[in-house]
């Protein structure tokens, strides 16, 4: 069987002990005589499969007791709007921007209420985190709103902002389950799966107590968090398979030892390729040193014509979507839960040919 390190965005590659599991399940789920994929969701089998998903992603992030988990649709980008159709209340809300999609979260919000820009990285390409202080937080801000990690720029919130008695809205698509982070200091989290998850099509959304039940008169059913609170995330039919390859994923992270132990190995994975790229006189790093990214590594080489060749290559080495998005140029390596080591160190080995063979 050919398998290729997939440094995709986007979907992104899946741990291959899910994928084995869900391989020898696939056509008889616990002796159904049915897939995963054939069950009701009405049904007691995939009851199961919700509810222990639940449990275990509230185990794996210690998400409080007056939190929600919700299972919904239609990807971390309608939660764009579902957000300031749910938290408003004063009608504006804060927001960071730092890349392509805080500023898609911005225009998104802007239908519905006034958006202010706090803080922003745009001026310097986005190559930072710009600092956020309770002292440029509107008190009366329904919400403060960040992205956590920019999938495109490659840079990360390394410290969770304060922002006091406002809650803290974080799209964390792209570095949820990555490391260790307090729940408490978030009003509302919500992440698209195809990152650390499982595959696209499944959106995780966790909200406080307090801010459900709140939504504005023009919010769609499908877009209210009460709908799918009060539903158990059973209010239609949700992605099924998505839902029961996340409970597998949730799985694999607890066998391993947790949130604690991914962080080590994520740390140290991306410190392998930074550290190698810091030495490099061909390849550079263009985020600032005290944003960058553990899950997305994006890199530049001197010679831009050399991008093409640099990509055919990796590919012929079993190295897979190295390429750079359009808006950065250069290369990326996202390097998520399931990237291996090895793939990082494969990577590595191939940077050293290449440049040896082009400088």
């Amino acid at each position: 069987m050919k398998r290729v390190h997939n440094f995709s965005a986007g979907p992104s590659m899946l741990p291959l002990e899910v994928l084995e599991k869900a391989q020898a399940e696939l056509p008889n789920y616990k002796d159904s005589g049915m897939s995963v994929m054939e069950l009701s969701h009405r049904s007691g089998l995939f009851t199961d499969i919700i509810t222990e998903a639940e449990n275990l992603l509230r185990e794996l992030m210690y998400i409080p007791d007056n939190y929600k988990v919700l299972f919904v649709q239609g990807g971390a980008s309608q939660q764009f709007a579902a957000v300031p159709l749910n938290l408003k209340k004063n009608g504006k809300a804060d927001y960071v921007n730092t890349g392509s999609w805080s500023k898609k979260a911005m225009k998104e919000a802007k239908k519905f209420i006034e958006v202010n820009e706090i803080a922003s990285s745009e001026a310097e390409n986005f190559t930072y985190i710009p600092k956020v202080s309770t002292s440029i937080i509107d008190p009366e801000a329904d919400y403060v709103h960040i992205t956590t990690n920019n999938t495109i720029e490659g840079t990360a919130f390394r410290e969770i902002p304060d922002t006091g008695n406002v809650p803290l809205v974080a799209d964390m698509s792209s570095n949820i389950l990555s490391e260790e982070i307090d729940v408490s200091k978030f009003g509302v989290i919500y992440a698209g799966a195809q990152k650390n998850i499982g595959p696209a099509g499944l959106t995780v959304v966790i909200v406080r107590d307090d801010l459900i039940g709140n939504a504005s008169e023009q919010c769609p059913t499908m877009l209210d968090y009460q709908t799918h609170s009060e539903s158990d995330s059973l209010y239609n039919t949700p992605p099924t398979y998505g839902v029961y390859i996340a409970k597998l994923v949730f799985e694999w992270l607890k066998e391993l030892g947790g949130l604690q132990e991914m962080q080590a190995r994520n740390e140290k994975k991306a410190g392998l390729l930074y550290d190698y790229i810091a030495q490099s006189d061909f390849y550079r790093s263009p985020v600032k040193e005290d944003s960058r990214s553990l899950m997305n590594i994006p890199f530049v080489i001197p010679d831009h014509d050399l991008d093409a060749a640099f990509i055919k290559a990796a590919q012929a080495e079993g190295l897979e979507t190295l390429k750079g998005h359009r808006s950065v140029g250069g290369m990326r390596a996202s390097i998520y839960n399931a990237m291996p080591v090895e793939g990082v160190e494969d990577l590595i080995a191939f940077m050293k040919k290449f440049e040896k063979e082009h400088q």
